[in-house]
């Protein structure tokens, strides 16, 4: 029990320090699907806690890759986030 509180512990502040890191929208969401999903699979495939905290990081690092990439072709094509943006 006490391995699987300190994996979980783990696995939640490096998903924090991922976030703290992103700039763009598409990163944070990125982040944010792909730990859901990626601990979802993770649950499914190995079915235990520690399967599921790995999905998690796992899920979350390709993500934060997919919404990076995604912000720095809206940023390449036409500016920052001109027409998606928030309008005040």
């Amino acid at each position: 029990m006490k391995t699987t509180s300190w994996m979980t512990a783990a696995a939640i502040s490096s998903l924090l320090t991922l976030a703290g890191c992103a700039t763009g929208p598409n990163q944070q969401l990125g982040i944010a699907g792909g730990a859901v999903g990626g601990a979802v699979l993770g649950n499914a495939i190995g079915g235990n806690a520690a399967s599921t905290v790995g999905g998690a990081a796992i899920g979350g690092l390709i993500g934060n890759e997919v919404g990076r990439n995604a912000d720095q072709r809206n940023y390449n094509n036409r500016g920052y986030y001109p027409y998606n943006g928030p309008r005040y």
